[in-house]
């Protein structure tokens, strides 16, 4: 845990390094208890610094040795200031040989080399190579790698780095080596080594250049049997990237290890990705078809990473989303393509607004809100965040939009060209998608140093003696910490024309046809008006279609208009949206009903278009699924004036209630019409009827009506879907059967560690859930909260996931989140800091409840030794 002074970190005070590496060797004598790193650097000085001095980075470690050109260096050689040590007056040129003690079995913090069910693993993004062994940490220090690992051969008989394996051997006592060579300059947090007792699904996969290469997946024993869908997922991935890019895999071997003690998902690692098991297994049996798209997210994005972060890579920890922001672009546009259908491409993008209205608006609205490239830190690790990854990847979009999909490519051929093996900006991404397309991108800088969330807002005029169509947009900001004024954003919006009968209309702009029913408006001034000619009658206009731009679009659409849109839009992310809007006015009002003691009412019309959705059988299953969700908890909360949990939470219930029992029959039937029978199988087609007849179970059991069908659906299943949905809507439904039915589950399951987790999250996310029965699951046998799958299962299932009872009246849900801050704190603050989010939106609650939420941040802000981690959550949750 670091406990020095939190020292912020500016980008404005970037300086390059004043040494570059051109080497780097490594040698690790392995022992969980005192493992020796030995290093020998090759340094030159950079010409582009005007310091005169070595700077390293390291953690909590014991320095044994430290010599410089041969000649062991004393104390008054070099200084230590904190985890920083400066070696002056060095020649221009440098050998630096270091030895180094750590302990990677005291490790909690899984940060650097630690211990996992008695194997050695590593993590050192952003910063966990300095836990190792001093070291210029930084990510535009890139160097070649050989690393020399030496173990006991029967503890840990598998050996691996970073690169192509060029030598391996027998040594004395039982001890056996592996050499490791990477061809290719990385900067050290993407070093990684394993060495375990592992087993290996292996196979030869030809590339598109005619070269075989040795893929390989590796695992403990007795999960071998769940690694199929991570190698399929992995080849699909060379393949997509080879074809949609022209970017091949540049090494003689790839490797994914699975570990069940990670605090991330996974990690790109050169040629040696190392995940969490989470993303790695999977069968019918224990997986369920999320879990399934996930791996395949997962494997595509660290797999991609592979050019977008390690052949490029950012130049500090600022640039952040130039790696992330444009991978989770390329994974999320893998996942539409692997799924073929616009239909299914439409679905995965309604799912990525959703995280985005859910997570990244709150974010942006919010005291830890901050750019997409931020200007300044505490703790790189707070930074890995939804409006880094998942809004960097909108920016990343918004290039497409408006250069074309030709035109992007062209942009991503330039930058590759220019920066390969080279650590860059986001500015030099953006002036190569600029520089290959001919285009003035300097207002676009704004997406990347503004934060918060742009309102955009539309007016329309109608003139139907010009037969003319006119929309007015305008735009602002928000002001955000740090930022209370913004400039115009160039923003991408989509639009579309309906007529009365549903049909797209022609568009017509400047009197020329648009080749296309759907035209991109580029919004550059705070005010601008876009005029269609040709509109022989007035339409209904669908705007921001596919979410072109990560915006809130302002526009006073009536009913009749949003159930027009929700019946008829040929832009199915519109389409959704409309629906959407539909339900959002209808919970805000039964909110309100709920807090001021009023009748609470579901009108007809809703109920009638909610049923010609569920019943629209040239709809495919999965749309109607996502189309028929009713908006979170959390995002009625964001939409509220002032936040009542629950309110928000009975009107939301009410509203599932009302649904379940007015559209009994056909929810019944639509449950029997998307049976899945026979062999699973997680494709689009028979996931999308999973989870509409799932769906439609889960809207009885909100009524209390058939649970019997759940009850013998979990009894019959014959996979996780199934029968986790099953379990679900009988916890849900305040079932009998639920107490039996969850003790099943666990005994069918209680070796299957990633099952467990979701036993965990279903118990700690149901209504009926408090504070004192979480505290009681703390206390199960399988409970260990040093473990982050598990503490996440549980601790952060209630206290994100379960509003209504975390926010309970009495405040007992804050002092529980106090204590478990605190508690994790002193183990991982990784993980600490996560959960310590939960209480950053404070401001926004009901008077009694901000004065018992500001009590709990100011008790975790008074603890003695926080990590830098936690300390600037609290304080920025604090700040006025």
């Amino acid at each position: 845990m670091r406990t020095d002074i939190p020292q912020t970190i500016y980008r404005k005070d970037y300086l390059p390094p004043a040494y570059l590496v051109e080497t780097v060797e490594l040698g690790f004598d392995l022992d969980p208890a005192r493992t020796i790193v030995a290093s020998r650097l090759t340094m030159t000085r950079n010409p582009a610094s005007k310091q005169k001095h070595i700077e390293l980075y390291g953690g909590e470690l014991e320095l044994v040795a430290l010599r410089l050109n041969g000649r062991a260096l004393t104390r008054r050689d070099y200084e230590i200031n904190g985890h920083l040590m400066r070696i002056p007056n060095a020649p221009d040129e440098v050998v630096l040989e270091i030895e180094t003690i750590i302990s990677p079995e005291k490790n909690t913090t899984l940060n650097g080399l630690y211990v996992s069910n008695g194997n050695f693993f590593t993590q050192c993004e952003a910063e966990g190579f300095r836990n190792m062994t001093w070291f210029p940490d930084r990510p535009d220090v890139m160097a070649r790698y050989t690393v020399m690992l030496r173990a006991d051969k029967q503890k840990y008989p598998v050996l691996l780095s970073n690169g192509n394996l060029v030598e391996e051997g027998e040594l004395p006592d039982g001890r056996h080596y592996a050499k490791w060579e990477d061809p290719f300059k990385k900067p050290s947090y993407l070093f990684a080594l394993v060495a375990a007792r592992l087993v290996c699904q292996e196979e030869t996969f030809r590339l598109a250049d005619g070269r075989d290469v040795l893929l390989q997946v590796w695992v403990e024993e007795g999960n071998l049997d769940k690694t199929d869908y991570a190698m399929q997922s992995l080849k699909n991935s060379i393949r997509w990237d080879e074809e949609r890019w022209g970017l091949e895999l540049d090494l003689d071997r790839f490797m994914i290890v699975a570990v069940g003690d990670f605090n991330m998902g996974a990690m790109e690692n050169k040629g040696l990705n190392i995940f969490n098991t989470k993303f790695v297994l999977a069968n019918p049996r224990v997986a369920t078809d999320i879990d399934y798209a996930g791996i395949e997210a997962v494997v595509g994005h660290e797999y991609f990473h592979n050019w977008t972060g390690n052949r490029v890579t950012c130049r500090d920890w600022f640039q952040l989303s130039l790696k992330e922001g444009l991978t989770v672009f390329r994974d999320q546009e893998f996942s539409a393509d692997m799924i073929g259908t616009d239909s299914g491409r439409a679905v995965t993008r309604i799912d990525q607004v959703r995280t985005l209205r859910q997570a990244q608006f709150p974010e942006d609205a919010g005291p830890m809100s901050h750019p997409v490239r931020p200007d300044s830190f505490v703790e790189i690790n707070n930074f890995y965040t939804v409006t880094v990854y998942e809004k960097g990847a909108e920016v990343v979009r918004m290039y497409q939009t408006l250069l074309g999909r030709e035109g992007f490519r062209k942009g991503m051929d330039l930058y590759f060209q220019r920066h390969d093996e080279q650590a860059v900006t986001c500015d030099d991404f953006r002036a190569a998608m600029a520089d290959a397309n001919g285009r003035d991108l300097a207002q676009f800088e704004r997406w990347y140093s503004q934060a918060g969330t742009p309102v955009v807002k539309a007016e329309t005029r109608y003139d139907p003696v010009k037969k003319s169509f006119e929309i007015t947009l305008s735009q602002s900001c928000p002001a955000t910490p740090g930022q209370p004024k913004k400039q115009p954003f160039h923003i991408p919006v989509a639009v579309g024309l309906l007529g009365a009968k549903g049909n797209d209309l022609p568009l017509t702009v400047n009197g020329k046809t648009v080749g296309s029913t759907t035209m991109v408006l580029e919004l550059t001034k705070a005010r601008q008006t876009f005029k269609f000619d040709g509109v022989l009658e007035e339409p209904v206009p669908s705007l921001l279609r596919d979410f072109s731009a990560p915006v809130v679009l302002d526009y006073a659409y009536t009913d009749d208009q949003l159930i027009h849109l929700f019946n008829h839009d040929s832009d199915a992310v519109n389409r959704w949206e409309a629906g959407q809007r539909l339900a959002m006015s209808r919970l805000l009002r039964l909110t309100k009903a709920v807090s001021e003691g009023g009748t609470l009412v579901l009108d007809e019309t809703f109920i009638e278009a909610m049923r010609k959705v569920l019943l629209d059988e040239s709809l495919d299953a999965a749309f109607r699924e996502v189309a028929l969700l009713l908006p979170s908890e959390t995002l009625i909360a964001e939409q509220s004036e002032v936040v009542d949990p629950q309110a928000i939470h009975m009107a939301r219930q009410f509203m599932r209630s009302a649904i379940g029992r007015k559209l009994q029959k056909d929810l019944i039937a639509q449950i029997n019409a998307n049976q899945t029978p026979g062999e699973y199988s997680p494709d689009a087609i028979a996931a999308g009827k999973r989870g509409l007849k799932n769906l439609c179970l889960a809207y009885l059991a909100a009524a209390f009506l058939n649970l019997d069908l759940a009850e013998r659906q979990f009894d019959k299943a014959t996979n996780m879907t199934d029968r986790f949905s099953a379990l679900t809507s009988l916890v849900h439904g305040e079932s009998s059967e639920a107490e039996r039915a969850l003790d099943t589950f666990y005994k069918d399951f209680e070796g299957e560690a990633l099952v467990i987790d979701k036993w965990f999250a279903l118990q700690a996310s149901a209504p009926r859930t408090d504070v004192h029965k979480v505290r009681e699951l703390m206390q199960h046998k399988a409970f260990n909260i040093r473990n982050p799958n598990r503490a996440r299962s549980l601790l952060f299932s209630f206290c994100n996931g379960n509003p209504a009872q975390f926010d309970a009246p009495d405040g007992s849900g804050y002092a529980f989140w106090t204590e478990q801050v605190l508690a994790l704190d002193k183990l991982n603050p990784q993980v600490a800091a996560r959960l310590a989010r939960a209480l950053d939106r404070w401001r926004r609650y009901m008077p009694e409840q901000q004065d018992r939420m500001r009590s709990a941040l100011e008790q975790v802000s008074a603890s003695g030794k926080l990590s830098n981690d936690v300390r600037e959550v609290v304080t920025k949750a604090l700040a006025n």
